[in-house]
């Protein structure tokens, strides 16, 4: 069994996609999946596969959101491994040891093309930073995600791929919870 991540797209958002992490971890046993572990209420799950590649998982996990919870959003799936190079491909890591929690991985259902990288960053008009390694955006938020312009719907209209971002954070516990 390989270990993965998953990562859902926008839910517990107030008044948008509410799911209670215990009906997600009783979706992931329904399905086979074991030692199905959350990680705060934003979407966030460790589990054990069953050695489908990512992109299937993907469409699995999707549908049976949507048919058992309601719930109609994007999984986003990586293997322990590709979570622990996601880490390791960091083009900031002065920013993640600095200040973390404006240091977001946006997870991206394809890599993006290098021109769209750079459509992306030249509609930035704040301070923020990205770059992008495989199917990740890393973003830097030096005056706090909340305030910046640089929205989920601004860089998946530049990059042309749905996404989701995590904090630095959050991507530490995951690993961390990944290994045990």
């Amino acid at each position: 069994m390989t270990m993965h991540v998953a990562l859902l797209r926008a839910v517990n958002l107030p008044g948008h996609n509410k799911v209670a992490t215990a009906d997600l971890r009783a979706m992931f046993a329904d399905l086979g999946f074991a030692n199905a572990r959350t990680l705060l209420q934003s979407g966030n799950v460790v589990f054990e596969g069953d050695g489908r590649p990512t992109d299937r998982l993907e469409t699995v996990l999707e549908t049976a959101a949507e048919g058992r919870l309601g719930l109609g959003t994007d999984f986003f799936v990586r293997t322990a491994d590709d979570w622990a190079s996601l880490i390791a491909a960091n083009p900031f890591p002065e920013e993640a040891r600095r200040d973390p929690s404006h240091l977001l991985v946006h997870c991206l259902k394809q890599a993006p093309g290098d021109g769209d990288v750079k459509a992306l960053q030249d509609a930035i008009k704040g301070r923020e930073t990205v770059r992008a390694v495989g199917r990740q955006a890393y973003i830097v938020y030096p005056d706090g995600i909340g305030r910046s312009r640089l929205s989920s719907a601004m860089i998946e209209k530049h990059l042309g791929t749905p996404g989701t971002g995590r904090n630095w954070n959050t991507v530490l516990k995951l690993a961390a919870l990944a290994e045990r």
